[in-house]
């Protein structure tokens, strides 16, 4: 047991720079695209090529009516393009820990094994399934190996022995698949609050408008109308997306941790069937 917690240490003392690493990563991430969001805004949609007049209030295409919605449009830009590096970050890890192999045949192939008493090919099936639930299952068969020789615990301490080391490892997997998955959650309620921030602001502008002495202004109208309907616009489209790949990620999340827990359970019970 002292080699244990002899090489658990290493292990906790290493994962608080890389904590740190992803923390900087992520701000790098979202400055990044606050940055990119205002270029877009003012030199890709702000362009004089967009409008018909110089003082940019005649938008001559879509480019155009995006500059007019104001200054909220170049942070929903940034939280659309946010969220869409966190889509991508996830889906790569995530579907590399689902593994190679579906869960319930692999689940079915190290029973196989393990009815056998043959803990090396069942190791083998883990290396083959190169995901989550092969980790914590490798994790566990390597303490089920290791109590098989054991002969000074009796069958429930060994089964128990067992079970904490699957808790351990299942520990270490599952912050890895929800992690980033709180920018998901987070830029769909931010970036609805930001689409009705612009709509507000445009509305103010279009009342403003319509308030003036004579005539009402048709161009400032108009721009106030606009902004209001670009921000709303762009602001529920990235929160739908966001959503929609949040409960992507977190169906696939939770099949994963069924799979953890389904192999945790053939592990004990089968130590408990096999070695009484």
């Amino acid at each position: 047991m002292a080699d244990v917690k002899t090489a658990a240490k290493p292990s906790s003392q290493a994962g608080k720079p890389k904590n740190a690493n992803n923390f900087m990563l992520n701000l790098i991430i979202v400055v990044a695209c606050i940055a990119i969001g205002q270029i877009v805004y003012h030199v890709v949609f702000g362009s004089a090529s967009n409008f018909l007049d110089a003082e940019k209030h005649k938008p001559k295409n879509f480019m155009g009516n995006m500059y007019l919605g104001g200054m909220i449009v170049p942070f929903l830009i940034a939280t659309f393009l946010t969220m869409l590096s966190f889509v991508v970050e996830r889906f790569m890890t995530i579907f590399k820990a689902n593994g190679k192999m579906n869960a319930g045949e692999f689940v079915r192939k190290v029973q196989y094994h393990l009815a056998n008493k043959n803990v090396d090919a069942a190791l083998a099936e883990c290396d083959k399934q190169a995901g989550s639930v092969g980790n914590v299952m490798r994790a566990g068969l390597v303490k089920y190996r290791e109590m098989t020789t054991n002969h000074e615990l009796d069958t429930d301490q060994k089964v128990i022995s067992i079970q904490k080391e699957i808790e351990e490892a299942t520990a270490l997997e599952l912050p890895m698949l929800e992690k980033n998955l709180v920018f998901l959650s987070t830029i769909a309620s931010v970036a609805t609050l930001l689409g009705l921030l612009g709509t507000v602001l445009g509305m103010i502008k279009s009342f403003q408008a319509m308030g003036t002495s004579g005539a009402p202004d048709a161009s400032a109208l108009a721009a106030g109308i606009s902004e209001a309907l670009y921000n709303t616009a762009l602001g529920i489209g990235t929160s739908f997306f966001a959503i929609i790949g949040y409960n992507f990620f977190t169906t696939i999340i939770d099949g994963i941790t069924f799979g953890i827990d389904e192999s945790g359970f053939t592990l004990t019970q089968s130590f408990a069937a096999n070695y009484k």
